[in-house]
């Protein structure tokens, strides 16, 4: 019996790449000398790295495991070995530390979207596994293919220490939030009715709750007043860094963290790239003669998003002569009859449309008035 034997170890789905396209792996240069292409592999963890390594477009090796340490000591050996060095991981919660460190080895690193690996879905997954896809797509988009990489931007040191601001006040709006609603249903728990912000220092002192309540609320007080003291300096630093003359309804907080999420607003060359960064643009579904579009793909940053929508109920009562506001006004309009899905994709709509005229704006492409936003 004649048995099919499959070779799962190649370096890439299309195995027999240097067949046709006579791809070696290996840069040469005008003198002469050959540099082989090196490519890495990184599954990161908070104490260790996997790492599966990838030499001149052949089968990946198996994969090590390094302390920190060790492996920027042997990434570093790599390259002073004369070595064209890549390198992959995917994006995070320990941010891009290490594409900074490996950056400054002189090697070209990138960080790749969070995805599923397991593309045969064997439904086997381990860190070594792991680190074999990312080298395999990292080899497929080195020699050539860019859509083998789904990368995500790497954002400037200054840029991540910016909207590091505005996050940690959302954070504590979130604590402040989460207590005040403990102590609430500590109320309701026991047959009292809730009094809004209860822990502010007239309201408390005005409480009419037995003393033990009164204890349990008092260990939740002091926090709450710490909470929203930091909140409200934090509040106070990020509405000074605004710029001036905003338009009528914008708000000083939401331009700078819309400013400031963005990053650099001339990183994207058309209106399409700006609006797919929002994730306002639908799903759509199609297959031969069938299209549909579903509800928004929430692709991308998800604070810019939300700035976005609530900025633009805002701009409804501000800016009427909006161009989008007027084309949604049927809907959008005090008194109007729609339905709220209705509502909310009209206001979807206004968001995203919104995100591509600030682009304009800040490009220096068109001014505010030219749009309708008036200050």
């Amino acid at each position: 019996m004649n048995k099919c034997h499959s070779n799962t170890e190649l370096s890439s789905h299309e195995g027999t790449r240097c067949q046709f396209n006579g791809g070696t792996g290996a840069i040469k240069f005008a003198e002469g000398r050959i540099r082989p292409v090196c490519g890495l592999g990184i599954d990161v963890h908070q104490d260790f790295y996997v790492v599966v390594e990838q030499v001149g477009g052949s089968n990946p090796k198996p994969p090590q495991r390094f302390q920190k340490a060790a492996f920027l000591h042997w990434a570093a050996k790599l390259r002073r070995g004369g070595a064209e060095v890549h390198a992959v991981y995917e994006a995070c919660g320990f941010g891009f530390s290490l594409q900074r460190q490996l950056s400054a080895l002189s090697i070209h690193c990138y960080v790749a979207c969070a995805q599923k690996l397991d593309e045969h879905n064997k439904r086997v997954k381990t860190d070594g596994l792991d680190a074999k896809a990312l080298c395999l797509k990292l080899d497929r988009f080195v020699q050539g293919n860019r859509d083998a990489l789904a990368r995500v931007r790497v954002p400037t040191e200054k840029e991540e220490q910016l909207r590091a601001l505005h996050r940690q006040r959302e954070q504590l709006v979130k604590v402040r939030k989460q207590l005040e609603a403990q102590g609430r249903s500590l109320w309701v728990n026991h047959g009292f009715e809730p009094v809004k912000s209860w822990w502010k220092p007239r309201t408390f002192a005005a409480l009419d709750v037995p003393q033990w309540m009164r204890e349990l609320l008092q260990n939740s007080q002091p926090i709450l007043l710490g909470l929203q003291e930091k909140i409200a300096a934090l509040t106070i630093q990020l509405q000074s860094a605004a710029a001036p003359n905003q338009p009528c309804g914008l708000g000083l907080m939401t331009s700078v963290i819309i400013d400031r999420e963005i990053g650099d607003w001339n990183r994207f060359n058309n209106r399409r790239q700006i609006a797919s960064y929002t994730g306002l643009c639908p799903g759509e579904y199609s297959s031969g003669n069938t299209r549909l579009q579903s509800c928004v793909t929430k692709h991308g940053n998800p604070r810019l998003r939300a700035a976005l929508v609530e900025l633009a109920w805002r701009l409804v009562r501000f800016q009427p002569n909006y161009k989008p506001i007027l084309k949604w006004k049927r809907l959008l309009g005090k008194g109007a009859l729609a339905t709220g899905a209705a509502r909310k994709k009209a206001i979807v709509a206004v968001a995203r449309q919104l995100a591509v005229d600030l682009w304009r704006i800040k490009t220096g492409r068109l001014r505010a008035e030219e749009l309708g936003l008036i200050n």
